[in-house]
């Protein structure tokens, strides 16, 4: 468990590296959005905060257990990654929701994308759905 910890850490720590490089800012958790704080603490209360960055478009918030969410300026999330749990049921649109538990039973959704064309979502199976802007499904990859 402590060898993980390290990793996770390591890996956090080249993404703050890294971020830095791109002209990411590390800020605290404090700085985010009151918007992306309310969020993160409803569905996120119990994660520990491992870095916390601001670009020019966006914040980012990366847990020590490995998720990683984005928000917009204006504190509205962009991209949920959750590798070792699922994406926060409440925070999948109901249509993807029960598109996803009729055709992919047994599956859950991992990551969780919302751009102005639509919804990406990746589940734990591997595969990869993307939805329109009507939860039309417009692509499939595995």
């Amino acid at each position: 468990m402590k060898g993980i910890k390290a990793i996770v850490l390591m890996v956090a720590l080249l993404i703050g590296v890294g971020a830095k490089a791109d002209h990411d800012q590390v800020i605290t958790y404090s700085q985010l959005p009151a918007k992306a704080q309310a969020m993160l603490k409803k569905y996120f209360a119990n994660k520990v905060p491992l870095v916390v960055t601001v670009d020019w478009d966006d914040y980012t918030i990366i847990y020590e257990s490995g998720e990683k969410v984005e928000f917009d300026k204006q504190g509205d999330w962009k991209e949920i990654e959750c590798r070792a749990s699922a994406v926060p049921g409440d925070l999948i649109p109901d249509k993807i929701k029960a598109n996803v538990k009729q055709s992919y039973p047994g599956t859950s959704v991992i990551h969780l994308d919302r751009n102005r064309r639509g919804y990406e979502v990746k589940l734990n199976n591997g595969l990869e759905i993307e939805y329109d802007r009507t939860f039309q499904v417009i692509g499939i990859d595995d």
